[in-house]
């Protein structure tokens, strides 16, 4: 009974998002047993994503609803659902493996259930993050990056996102947590992940963020850049949320490393390009690139690799004779971000065939 059960979670959190494949080694059940309790189990798989209050949940199960609201409660407080409060009310939903399950124990992450997240994105989460990274999340340019002759949408403007919320709530990044906890500390910013709207206050309502303005946002963003970490959001015009990954700890990133061409397979309407002229051979955009896409030719000129460039800019922020710039792909490959995070969802789930 205990292992169908935590079989059927595994089958039931693979129709979300990028999805929660089995393994050989089943240590994606080892992760869902760290994770629930054999009730919590059965009280996750009777729900759906779509909100639902303690009351309409009873009733369906036909069970007492302050058992199911304690229960409800229980759980979104460990992170094991999406709880959404307004005055009094609340209502709960069922939540991805990522971003969901493993996000939601950024506060009281342990090294026990970071390790066996580290296997599991090693056997399996990998590839599915690669099936699915261009509708996760998307690449967006350091600002400064690009020439001011080019028109830059909003969707693609970091500031202009954090701009556009009525609040910011920032958090630590759990794939830089969990990396702290059983590899290495990669030096980079830790508070580095910001959330937005309904997420937002979930992560505040938790206490697993803190709310900021937009001046201290916007400081964080640069601190994150210079210290070279890729801005990433949600993959919709309106993201609920906006990440700053490195190469070193990032899952997406990676993942994204482990392909011989991520530039296939990312969201991204730019590329970096080289003045051979101006290059002084200093090397300082090698070190700058998450993605390995630059190298130095035989005459010591820097070489842009356009199968592994995802168009973050670092390398043009940080070139010191301006060598670099960043430039629009062809009008045939722009794409244009999903309006709305459900739309993201949907054409998620009918890339992946569940939909």
């Amino acid at each position: 009974m205990q292992t169908d059960i935590y079989r059927q979670l595994q089958k039931q959190l693979d129709q979300y998002s990028m999805g929660f494949p089995a393994t050989e080694s089943g240590i994606e059940i080892k992760i869902l047993k760290y994770l629930f309790s054999e009730a919590d189990a059965a009280m996750f798989l009777a729900l759906t994503p779509m909100l639902e209050t303690a009351e309409a949940v009873a009733s369906r199960l036909n069970r007492p609803a302050a058992d199911v609201a304690a229960q409800l409660e229980a759980m979104a407080e460990k992170g094991l659902l999406f709880r959404l409060k307004k005055g009094d009310a609340a209502r709960y939903g069922a939540i991805p493996f990522v971003h969901g399950l493993y996000e939601f124990q950024v506060k009281d992450l342990k090294p026990e259930f970071a390790e066996m997240a580290k296997l599991y994105f090693e056997e399996a989460f990998d590839r599915a993050m690669q099936a699915g990274a261009d509708y996760f999340l998307r690449t967006i340019p350091v600002q400064q990056s690009i020439e001011v002759t080019h028109n830059v949408a909003a969707y693609d403007d970091a500031v202009e996102i954090l701009r556009s919320k009525p609040f910011i709530v920032i958090t630590d990044c759990i794939c830089r947590k969990t990396a702290d906890l059983i590899d290495h500390d990669c030096g980079k910013p830790m508070e580095a992940c910001f959330m937005f709207g309904s997420m937002g206050q979930y992560y505040l309502d938790r206490g697993i963020g803190r709310k900021i303005s937009l001046d201290e946002a916007v400081d964080i963003l640069a601190k994150c850049r210079d210290a070279g970490l890729v801005t990433q959001p949600a993959t919709a015009q309106n993201p609920a949320g906006m990440c700053n990954c490195c190469g070193d700890c990032c899952g997406v990133l990676r993942a994204l490393n482990k392909h011989p061409k991520p530039a296939e397979i990312v969201f991204s309407n730019y590329f970096a390009e080289v003045e051979a002229e101006a290059c002084s051979g200093c090397e300082t955009c090698l070190d700058r690139c998450q993605m390995n896409a630059l190298s130095m030719n035989d005459d010591d000129v820097a070489v842009v690799n356009k199968d592994r460039c995802i168009g973050c800019g670092l390398c043009v922020t940080a070139c010191p004779t301006g060598a670099l710039r960043l430039v629009p792909k062809p009008e045939t490959q722009i794409r244009t971000p999903p309006a709305t995070m459900v739309e993201q969802m949907m054409l998620m789930a009918q890339k992946r065939g569940v939909l």
